[in-house]
């Protein structure tokens, strides 16, 4: 009688049909034991306690005045808060993702000139925080009191005060938007490096151009990576939008605050701020979701057919081994 021995499962199979111990019979066979973690069920012991503690606190504590969120929760003024700070992340977003993918291309360009530009404008505004940005630009009239737009050395288009073209709104969203891009250019570089050479390769041999390339070989490829870190640039740019409020621009938090400084009622007005921040970055994490698994799929369509076809091999080796002879 002769013996085939399984290289994959460890087991072997005899001629008469009648299969021996596979590694996968003995595991089944084996129990396991869970090892005792006390330290886990301490743990959320602690947690529900402090949680209790917590929902005790906000309801008993009649500082919270309750009643005075639920009158200002949906107040119109706040309601235009709320739309002004959509409106800055939508454009002030627009402009950095633009401005990053501009920049993170001119980053990795072989042109030296267009690389040292890059990273010295990703140097600067990453280096200096955002709020002194908004202020700069905000009080530009304190350093060119006369802004021109027309030909170098020559005749003026357009020319006026920087107060003029720069209103508070306008702003707000060019500084935020130029901070961004710094920050997006990082992102998208390190998409883009994470794409496999060769498939720029594979892109040039064919006749594809090195745009044609980014655009329909690279990118694709990248936005796997991108779009996680992306989703959370967007819900941090919801809340940053905030300090803008330093130019008196009534997004959601200066619309609370005017509130409250005619009312006296800090806390309940922080407290409506909080709760349609907490809104908008929820609706942002839930389609930041969509989005990944949009971009995934194919990453879960090549697990699955690894694991369909690991299965399929397993059953395969196990099975009497028809060709065996006595």
């Amino acid at each position: 009688m002769t013996r085939d021995t399984s290289p994959i499962t460890g087991g072997s199979t005899v001629a008469d049909g009648h299969t021996a111990l596979t590694e996968a019979d003995e595991l089944a066979d084996l129990r396991v034991e869970r090892t005792p973690r006390p330290g886990r069920w301490i743990a959320i012991a602690v947690i529900l306690v402090l949680v209790a503690m917590l929902g005790h606190a906000l309801v008993t504590n009649a500082r919270f005045q309750w009643s005075v969120v639920g009158q200002y929760l949906f107040n119109g003024f706040i309601f235009g808060g709320i739309l002004r700070t959509l409106e800055l992340t939508g454009l002030a977003m627009l402009i950095g993702v633009l401005g990053g993918i501009g920049l993170a291309v001119a980053r990795l360009s072989e042109n030296p000139i267009l690389s040292y530009m890059s990273r010295l404008y990703i140097w600067f505004f990453r280096g200096t925080p955002v709020l002194v940005q908004v202020l700069i630009l905000f009080n530009l009239s304190a350093l060119f009191p006369r802004l021109s737009l027309g030909i170098p050395f020559g005749p003026d288009f357009i020319s006026g005060s920087p107060n003029t073209f720069l209103q508070a709104f306008t702003t707000a969203v060019i500084a935020l938007g130029f901070n961004e891009a710094a920050y997006m250019a990082e992102i998208v570089r390190g998409g883009l490096l994470a794409v496999h050479p060769g498939q720029r390769d594979a892109a040039s041999a064919i006749g594809m151009t090195r745009l044609k390339s980014m655009r329909y070989i690279v990118l694709p490829q990248a936005m796997r990576i991108i779009i996680p870190s992306t989703g959370n640039e967007v819900i941090g740019m919801l809340k940053n939008t905030s300090i803008v409020s330093v130019i008196a621009l009534p997004e959601l938090l200066f619309s609370a605050q005017i509130i409250y400084s005619r009312t006296y009622q800090t806390i309940p007005l922080l407290l409506v701020a909080s709760i349609w921040y907490l809104v908008m970055t929820t609706v942002l994490t839930l389609a930041q979701t969509r989005l990944e698994r949009h971009y995934g799929r194919s990453d879960r369509s090549t697990a699955t057919g690894v694991r369909s076809w690991s299965l399929l091999r397993s059953v395969r080796t196990s099975m009497p081994n028809r060709g065996a002879t006595q």
